[in-house]
């Protein structure tokens, strides 16, 4: 045991995007997103593979499944767990006047035995998927009128869930549209041809909506507490050359902008510079200025990994991570994936987004990616022996209790797939996140069996002591 915990009410948890467990692509009135679109990661297809042993069709069945998954995460004592609504689901093509009740009655039943089980759901609007209908039809993003729509899908469900959902986040990872604007935007094609000028007026659209929805929920429960997401990856510096730090920097900021925005409201002077220098005239009306004053409550984000950068040409050798690629660290291990594993980062993210936004922040995604074999657990079940998964977890957590030590006002830790699901972009299950179990393989085979990791129990023991006992 240890004499530090985390707040009382801090929220531990786990979190889902649909499109990654639901499954039934086709059922309940649902049209494809872009999301159900993108197998083995192909970028810009624009339907759902017709394939039996497609992953995404049947997923891990979480939309037929979900009572008993609910069941097993109140059992590891989950305060919140992290959830999207699929847009597909509730306006099938993205611009109807009138929303799908059976896909509003889907997430009821969801949202409703979620507070049954003594767990407040954290909902994201719009991870990392949109109607296919909307990429096809307008461009994604790169058209305005996608702001109209968005914000229609918003009020739908801020009216629906009024009472029951209180905490809402707008954009999953906003800042990644960037990296990957099909992904990200629904704007299809290979990144490095899409015009800047393109793809952040699509960015600016985002972020218009981003602000016009948050007002639509204040408007509807001043109870509402509405977040931005960002992925979060400190940029260190890979040596103490003055030209390195401003790399550095720039690389930050990359990020850093879309929070900035966000909370401040405006566009900071040095994405202004950033315009001008490279003739980018982003059609801004004073009405979007308007609305971006419309700020968030809170600031949450993803964390998996740091990177370093260079202004050294022949040092400035990049390696993929989360979407990204950037300059590795020589002091850090890796996952197995590739994915530089950096404890420390996280305290310091913490602490540097706390210094510059003074909001309370929300870590919701954290978590290691491993190839787990599942073995007989000797009591007539099965499990995985994943200690290497409880020292990720115990590293990053211990971390997080440093920066609350630190003074960061911390509102919970959600970790990434508390259950196995489908990776998004490369459509497989071998990369396993969960404390729980799925029985289903990269061909489609596999009973959909659930079985709880030792990492199950041991993450209900941080819970149960509000982080105080990590052993």
């Amino acid at each position: 045991m240890n004499d530090l915990a985390f707040p009382d009410g801090f929220l531990w948890g786990g979190a889902l995007a649909a499109n990654q467990c639901e499954g039934a692509v086709d059922e309940g009135g649902k049209l494809p997103s872009t999301a159900d679109c993108l197998p083995d990661g192909v970028f810009g297809r624009v339907s759902i593979p017709p394939e039996d042993d497609y992953l995404k069709r049947v997923a891990i069945d979480f939309y037929h499944r979900y009572p008993g998954d609910v069941e097993l995460f109140a059992e590891a004592g989950f305060k919140v767990l992290r959830i999207s609504i699929a847009w597909s689901r509730i306006f099938p093509r993205g611009d109807e006047e009138e929303p799908n009740e059976e896909g509003l009655a889907f997430y009821d039943g969801l949202i409703d035995d979620l507070l049954a089980h003594g767990i407040e759901p954290l909902v994201t609007l719009s991870h990392y998927e949109m109607p296919v209908h909307l990429a096809t039809e307008y461009g994604g993003w790169a058209d305005r009128r996608l702001i109209e729509f968005f914000a229609r899908f918003a009020k739908v469900v801020f009216e629906r869930f009024r009472g029951r959902v209180r905490l809402w986040l707008t954009f999953n990872e906003i800042n990644m549209t960037l990296h990957a604007p099909f992904n990200g935007a629904g704007i299809a094609g290979d990144p490095e041809s899409i015009d800047k000028k393109t793809l952040y007026q699509a960015i600016h659209h985002q972020l218009v909506a981003s602000a016009a929805v948050t007002r639509i929920a204040h408007e509807t429960d001043p109870a509402n507490r509405v977040g931005c997401m960002i992925a979060g990856f400190p940029v260190y510096p890979l040596t103490p050359n003055p030209d390195d730090m401003l790399e550095a920097m720039r690389k930050d900021r990359q990020s850093l902008f879309f929070g900035d925005v966000h909370v401040r409201g405006r566009y900071p002077g040095y994405m202004l510079r950033y315009f001008r220098e490279q003739g980018i005239e982003l059609d801004i009306t004073d009405e979007d200025r308007a609305l971006l004053a419309n700020t968030v409550d809170f600031v949450s984000f993803s964390y998996y990994m740091s990177c370093c950068a260079t202004a050294d040409a022949e040092k400035n050798v990049q390696s993929r991570g989360n979407i990204m690629s950037a300059v590795k660290n020589p002091y850090l291990p890796e996952s197995e994936w590739g994915w530089q594993i950096d404890p420390k980062g996280l305290r310091y993210l913490l602490n540097q987004l706390w210094d510059r936004y003074q909001k309370p922040l929300f870590v919701v995604e954290n978590g290691l990616g491993a190839k787990d074999v599942l073995v007989d657990d000797g009591c007539g079940g099965m499990t995985v022996d994943d200690g290497y998964r409880i020292d990720y977890l115990r590293d990053h957590i211990r971390q997080t209790r440093e920066a609350v030590e630190d003074g960061v006002e911390l509102l919970g830790y959600t970790m990434w797939g508390p259950i196995d699901i489908v990776a998004n972009t490369r459509c497989q299950m071998s990369k396993r996140y969960g404390i729980i179990y799925v029985d289903r393989n990269d061909d489609g085979s596999g009973s959909l069996a659930r079985w709880r990791k030792r990492s199950f129990g041991w993450y209900g023991k941080v819970i149960a002591s509000n982080g105080a006992d990590l052993d």
